[in-house]
């Protein structure tokens, strides 16, 4: 999905000559690419425990009759609604420093939260129902 405002600011993080040490990252740039690489991680956890639990609407799908198959497609349209509310939660919350160098690490901050706590709900969810 197309986010524009991602966009623009990873455009701000330039390539690093080296690592930063996101510990003690004391420049508002090293503070907000730390804050991205937090949410890509925090993304990446999401992606996974996103799949286990498609799979497992998908194996549920495949014993039910045609007429109420149905739980992956829902699935995969709540994901995309919660992606939606993520990413205009965050851009609403960038608000509070909106055009500032610290907007990024609100966002960022922001989306790494609201995508932890999803991925909770999904991890949840196939440990509740899964075999």
């Amino acid at each position: 999905m197309f986010r524009p405002f991602l966009v623009l600011a990873c455009l701000s993080f330039p390539a690093a000559a080296q690592e930063i040490d996101c510990a003690n990252a004391v420049t508002q740039q090293d503070m907000n690419q730390c804050a991205y690489n937090d949410w890509e991680a925090a993304d990446a956890d999401l992606n996974a425990a996103y799949k286990r639990a498609m799979a497992l609407l998908q194996h549920w799908d495949a014993d039910l009759p045609q007429a109420e198959q149905g739980g992956a497609k829902a699935l995969k349209e709540a994901q995309r609604a919660w992606i939606t509310f993520r990413d205009k939660a965050c851009e609403a919350e960038g608000y509070a420093m909106k055009g500032g160098s610290a907007e990024p690490l609100l966002v960022f901050g922001c989306m790494r939260q609201l995508t932890e706590d999803r991925t909770a709900q999904l991890v949840a969810f196939t440990d509740s129902y899964g075999n």
